[in-house]
């Protein structure tokens, strides 16, 4: 497996694959492939870091995260749909663990509560419950 920094010449791709990441997680976000892709090459010239993960085969996965003073917080990864259950996400993390991310800072991520092959992932790579966010979503209608 190799990798490469994401730029922002890399938002439509990302773009693609952060809309296969909000429907596989089940996320409600509603935002169309143009506007993740426009998202992403704003987030990548200014905020994020990136990097892609690629084989001979081409695009395995993708991480986008946020160095801060006192932690790394991983806001995306994805690893493509029909390269999973091989490894290869295990593989990427290993790589930001050891190769990109200063080995001297927290790292965190956020996973929704219905994902739970997410969960089950992040845990299995070394990370733990530190919190638990619980939300009253808005009602929709009057009287709900």
């Amino acid at each position: 497996m190799n990798f490469r920094l994401a730029t922002p010449e890399d938002a439509p791709l990302l773009g693609q694959l952060n809309q296969q990441l909000i429907q596989d997680e089940g996320h409600a976000n509603p935002t169309t492939v143009a506007e993740l892709t426009e998202r992403m090459r704003h987030w990548l010239a200014t905020v994020y870091g990136g990097v892609i993960f690629l084989d001979e085969h081409g695009v395995i996965a993708y991480a986008l995260y946020q160095d801060e003073p006192a932690q790394i917080y991983l806001r995306q990864f994805f690893v493509v749909r029909d390269r999973r259950r091989m490894g290869l996400g295990r593989q990427a993390m290993e790589i930001l663990f050891k190769q990109i991310w200063p080995q001297d800072r927290r790292l965190t991520v956020s996973v929704l509560a219905q994902n739970q092959r997410g969960m089950a992932f992040w845990k299995a790579v070394g990370y733990a419950e530190y919190s638990v966010t619980l939300e009253i979503q808005p009602k929709t209608e009057p009287g709900d």
